[in-house]
This record gives structure tokens, sequence and C-alpha cells, in this order.
């Protein structure tokens, strides 16, 4: 019962202390587009700032799932210099696999990143990202999907990049760590805490 209607006590588990420490990913149902068919959104979570990214996609695919952390979200953190250490998923096809032929698998490999998976059928323990899901669906699809007649997939992401911003940039957020901060802010915040990476020496 405590799972179910506190979401400060789903996210008790996840300690994070600096900007990259722990990055979620997630795939999301939308629904489904006349003419396109289902619609799948690829969430992506710094779990330290609640800085969020996301991106539509008409499948569930592990290239997907590369294809976010590629072009939206790796990007903004070289941007500002930060090292994403660790990827939490939970254990979906799109995402875990032999870790020498999993497209997922192999791509944070080769960035020097850790993946780590949820407990099955646990999603709480990947709460952060689960109560974005459910503010996008309050504050964004559910109006959206009222007011605006979708002909597209591209059209819908303009929508939703738009939310983001407002989400990332101007929305105040009161959750556990947050302190009213926007996620911009405690992401710059959290760059500070970052600890630094030792350089290795010269041979």
């Amino acid at each position: 019962m405590l799972e179910r209607f506190s979401p400060e006590f789903r996210e008790r588990q996840i300690e994070v202390h600096h900007t990259g420490e722990l990055v979620a990913i997630d795939t999301f149902f939308v629904g489904s587009l006349k003419g396109v068919g289902k619609v799948y959104l690829q969430t992506v979570l710094d779990c330290y700032s609640r800085f969020a990214f996301g991106r539509l996609y008409t499948s569930k695919l592990p290239l997907t799932a590369v294809h976010v952390l590629n072009n939206d979200v790796l990007p903004f953190f070289e941007q500002h210099g930060v090292r994403i250490e660790t990827v939490l998923s939970d254990n979906g096809r799109e995402y875990c696999g032999r870790p020498d032929h999993h497209p997922f698998e192999l791509f944070l490999q080769l960035e020097g990143i850790e993946h780590r998976t949820t407990r099955v059928r646990r999603p709480q323990s990947n709460g952060f990202v689960e109560r974005l899901h459910r503010t996008l669906l309050d504050e964004h699809f559910r109006v959206a999907g009222r007011t605006t007649g979708y002909e597209s997939v591209d059209q819908m992401q303009e929508d939703l990049e738009r939310y983001l911003h407002h989400y990332n940039h101007e929305r105040p957020h009161q959750g556990r760590m947050m302190e009213g901060r926007t996620p911009i802010q405690a992401f710059m915040a959290g760059i500070t805490e970052q600890p630094e990476v030792p350089m290795m020496e010269a041979a």
C-alpha cells in the first residue's frame, strides 16, 4: 500500500549524489496514431537532477534505445563535461541480451557505461522514471491528445520537446532532493559535486 500511494517511498532505494551518477531509461507506450500505428516513447532521466529526455518511435527495439542515448543524451552530457557512469533499465528486450551481440549492451560497453537492471516485475525500483511517465501523461499527452489532431510522429515530437523544455527549465520540482529547483538548476549544481576521474600517468 505504501509503495502504491507514496512516490517518495517508491524512490527510497535509489540514492544518487551527483549529476551523471545514475541515468534511468525506459520504454513507454504512448498510444496508436491513425495511419502510423503504435507509438512508443524512449524516456531517459538523470536520477540526480530529474533532467529528462524523450524521443518517440514506432517500435521498441534496441536500436531506438541506442539512438536516443547517442543522439540526444550523450551529446548533452558531453557538452557540460559530465560523464554518465551507470544506466538503469528494466529487463526488456530492447535493453537486455547477450553482451557480445545485443546493440544496447554493446553500445554501453563501448561508451564505458555500467548497465544495471531493475528487479523483475518490480517497476518501482525505477521509480524516478515511472513518476516521470505519470507526469507526462497528466500534463502533456492527455492534454495534447484532446486538443491536437496529430498526423505524424514528427509533429508529436515537436510538441513533446516544447513540453520537456518547460519541464526541465521552467517547472520547479518539489520531490526529494529537488528543493523547488528546476532540473537544469539541479543538473548544473550536481556537476560541481561529481568526483574527478584521475588522469592516467604517462608511460
